[in-house]
């Protein structure tokens, strides 16, 4: 009897989504002793006409991780959903969009230039970019092109499950691969973590304040952190009452805030207006100037409250109203 077949692929990332595989340690032992894997890139050499070359839904499952930024990767996208019985998006960038949905703040046109011509680093004259297609000793390579916007996978094609995490934790990538191999798998669409509020498994949830007034807030590197109260009730942000529980807590262990790379629970449709809501209603102060004074503390809203969710949130993208 043939085993079943699993893909990795990776799209606009990091690469810790790969790693947190690795991570697995020799469970990853067990994994590869009951499934082939077929495409893995980063690991293992293939080629596109491999895939191509496989029957539609011959493999498994595919563990798809970052978001859609270019058209080779919505094309493998595209691809893989095809050849694919499962599409797993595994990451925050592939659940969520990730850290580059956050250039979704900017124009394409705004990128390019700062990166090919005006960054302090470049020394580019001539305001040369890459093209498309360029013609070389009689071959015509092409590159991707930089779509204007940054995608989840789902944004792009039907999404089975979701691993959330920057990167996912061990324990669920191998409860996924265990519900896979098993077949006993939650109804589609189901995000495989618990549908609960990370405030559940933290530590410090005991010191939660019920009634707050913030004064000021300070952001981790400002101030000595307590190691065992709520980081709210020390004034610093943290994403914990609006992201989903599963990581086992792991940042507010280390003393950091949750920064809310899991994402939402189901029944929050911003992850980001979810927090900064319940926030503003609770700042003490009263006048407009008084109230900017306590913003001030959080620089860069976006960045705060949008750092892997900004592909699916309600904001999605900045749009220029002077263009058509």
């Amino acid at each position: 009897m043939s085993k079943p077949k699993v893909a990795f692929y990776w799209c606009a990332s990091c690469g810790g989504c790969e790693e947190t595989v690795v991570d697995l340690a020799e469970d990853i032992l067990g994994v590869v002793e009951k499934v082939d894997i077929v495409l893995w890139p980063v690991a293992m050499d293939f080629k596109y006409k491999d895939v191509e070359a496989m029957a539609d839904g011959s493999i498994t499952a595919t563990l798809l991780n970052g978001a859609i930024r270019s058209s080779e990767q919505e094309e493998m996208a595209v691809l893989l959903r095809r050849k694919s019985q499962y599409l797993i998006a595994y990451g925050s960038c592939a659940h969520l969009g990730g850290i580059p949905a956050l250039a979704n703040q900017f124009e394409r046109e705004e990128i390019l230039r700062f990166n090919y011509e005006d960054a302090p680093s470049v020394i580019n004259e001539a305001k040369t970019r890459p093209q498309l297609v360029t013609e070389i000793d009689g071959h015509r390579p092409h590159l991707p092109e930089l779509r204007h916007v940054v995608r989840s996978l789902d944004q792009v094609v039907d999404v089975d499950f979701y691993i959330p995490g920057c990167p996912p934790t061990p324990n669920l990538t191998k409860a996924a691969f265990n519900a896979l191999l098993s077949g006993q798998l939650p109804p589609k669409g189901s995000v495989l973590a618990p549908d609960t509020a990370l405030c559940d498994e933290c530590p410090r949830k005991a010191t939660k304040p019920v009634d707050v007034a913030f004064s000021e807030f300070k952001r981790p590197h400002q101030k000595l952190l307590e190691p065992e109260q709520c980081f709210l009730a020390q004034g610093v942000v943290c994403m914990g009452p609006a992201t989903r529980s599963g990581c086992a807590a792991q940042c507010t262990c280390g003393n950091m805030p949750c920064t809310g790379c899991f994402g939402p629970t189901s029944r929050v449709r911003d992850q980001g207006a979810k927090i900064l809501s319940s926030l503003c209603a609770n700042i003490g102060a009263k006048t407009e100037a008084e109230i900017n004074t306590v913003l001030q503390g959080i620089p860069d809203p976006v960045g705060t409250f949008y750092r892997y969710g900004m592909a699916k949130s309600l904001l999605r993208r900045r749009v220029d109203l002077t263009t058509t």
